[in-house]
C-alpha cells in the first residue's frame, strides 16, 4: 500500500491564502449581484414564519408569499415616508441653517486666527483649497450611476425575495444532496441555528431601532434642538452599524446644536443625553433584545465591520454581524474549525491552560 501524500505546511498555507484572496476578489467584483441576494435571503428568513402561518391557514402558497412581500414593501415604504417627510421639513429651513453655519464658521476662523496668530486670509485660503479638492474628487457621473444602481437593486429585491421564498424546498433539498447522509443531522442543526439567529437578530434590531429613535427624539425635543425627529430617526438607523454608527449618531445632533444655538452648552447637553441613551442601549436593550442569540465578541465585531465597509461599503457594514454569526455557527459544527468558532465567540476563559512561563521552564530544563 502506497503511503498517503501529505501537503507540506508552507504549501497548505499558500493554498489557503490564495483561496482567501480569490474569495475576497470574487466578493468585491461580484458585489452588485451578491449583495441583493444576501439581503433577499436574510429578509426571506425573516418573513418565512409569516408565509408558513398563512399556508397553515389554507392560503395558497403564491398568495401567502405575495402578502409577505407586499407587507415588507409597505414597512420599508413607511420608514422611507417618515424619513422623507422630515427631510422635506429640513430642506425648507436649509437656507437659514446655511446662514447660521457661515456665521459660526466665520467666528471659528477668527478664534483660530487669534489663538494661533495666523492671518484669517491664510486660513480661508486653506479652507477654499480643501473645498476645491473635495469637489474635484466628487464625480457627479459616478454618484448618479450609484443612485441608479441602488434603484435597480431596490426593484430586484422583491423579485429575489419572492423567488427565494417560493423555491425554499428546492434550495433546502439541494443543500441536503450536497452532503452525505451521516452529515445531514449536523447540516440540519446549522440551518436551524442560522434561521434562529437571523430571525432573532433582525427582530431585535428592529425593536431596538424604534426604541432608540423614540429616546433620541424625546431627548432632542426636550433640549429644543431643531430637526429633532429626523435627527432621532437618523441616529437610530445609523446606530444599527456596530460601534461606528454610535459615533456618527452623536456627532450629527451635536453639530446641528452647535450651529443653530447661541451657546455651546447645547452641544454638551446633546452629548450627555446621547451618552445616557447609549448606556441604556448597550447595557439593557442590546443584551435583552438584540444579542440574545448573536454571540460575537467586540474585537471581532469591529474587525468584521471594517472589513465589510472595505469590501461593500455601507451595505457591507450592515451585513457584517449577521454573516459573521452564521460563519460562527458553521465553525462550531465542524471539528477542525471549532477553535475559530471559539475565537469569534464572546466566552472569555478565566485563565488559559497554555502558559508561556511553564513552556519556558520546560525548554530551559531540556
Amino acid at each position: 500500500m502506497e503511503p498517503s501524500f501529505k501537503i507540506p505546511f508552507y504549501a497548505k498555507t499558500a493554498l489557503i491564502l490564495i483561496g482567501i484572496l480569490a474569495f475576497v476578489f470574487t466578493m468585491k467584483v461580484g458585489q452588485h449581484i451578491i449583495i441583493p441576494i444576501l439581503y433577499a435571503s436574510i429578509f426571506a428568513i425573516l418573513l418565512n414564519p409569516l408565509v408558513n402561518f398563512l399556508v397553515r391557514k389554507n392560503v395558497n402558497k403564491i398568495i401567502s408569499i405575495s402578502i409577505a412581500v407586499i407587507f415588507a414593501i409597505f414597512v420599508v415604504m413607511g420608514i422611507l415616508y417618515v424619513v422623507s417627510s422630515q427631510v422635506t421639513m429640513f430642506s425648507k429651513t436649509y437656507p437659514q441653517l446655511v446662514q447660521k453655519f457661515n456665521i459660526t464658521s466665520t467666528e471659528f476662523v477668527q478664534w483660530i486666527s487669534q489663538k494661533t496668530n495666523t492671518p484669517e486670509s491664510k486660513i480661508n485660503e486653506w479652507i477654499k483649497d480643501s473645498e476645491s479638492k473635495a469637489l474635484s474628487n466628487f464625480a457627479i457621473g459616478e454618484t448618479l450611476s450609484e443612485v441608479i444602481r441602488i434603484m435597480i437593486i431596490g426593484m430586484l429585491l422583491p423579485v429575489y425575495l419572492f423567488m427565494i421564498l417560493y423555491y425554499k424546498p428546492l434550495l433546502l433539498e439541494f443543500v441536503r444532496k450536497l452532503f452525505r447522509s451521516e452529515y445531514h443531522v449536523a447540516v440540519a442543526e446549522i440551518l436551524i441555528n442560522t434561521k434562529n439567529i437571523i430571525q432573532s437578530y433582525l427582530v431585535g434590531l428592529f425593536f431596538e431601532m424604534i426604541i432608540i429613535a423614540v429616546l433620541n427624539s424625546i431627548g432632542l425635543l426636550i433640549l429644543g434642538i431643531d430637526y429633532a425627529i429626523i435627527l432621532g430617526i437618523t441616529g437610530a438607523i445609523v446606530n444599527i452599524i456596530p460601534y461606528v454608527g454610535g459615533i456618527v449618531a452623536i456627532a450629527l445632533p451635536m453639530i446641528i446644536a452647535f450651529v443653530t444655538k447661541d451657546s455651546i452648552s447645547y452641544s454638551v447637553l446633546v452629548f450627555c443625553v446621547y451618552i445616557f441613551i447609549q448606556f441604556i442601549d448597550n447595557h439593557y436593550i442590546i443584551p435583552k433584545i438584540v444579542a440574545s442569540r448573536v454571540r460575537i465578541n467586540a474585537l471581532i465585531s469591529v474587525i468584521v465591520v471594517l472589513i465589510g465597509s472595505a469590501l461593500w461599503g455601507v451595505p457591507g457594514m450592515f451585513l457584517s454581524i449577521p454573516l459573521t454569526a452564521i460563519i460562527k455557527v458553521v465553525f462550531d459544527h465542524i471539528e477542525p474549525l471549532k477553535p475559530w468558532g471559539f475565537l469569534l465567540g464572546n466566552i472569555v476563559p478565566t485563565a488559559s491552560r497554555f502558559s508561556f512561563v511553564n513552556l519556558k521552564n520546560k525548554l530551559s530544563s531540556t
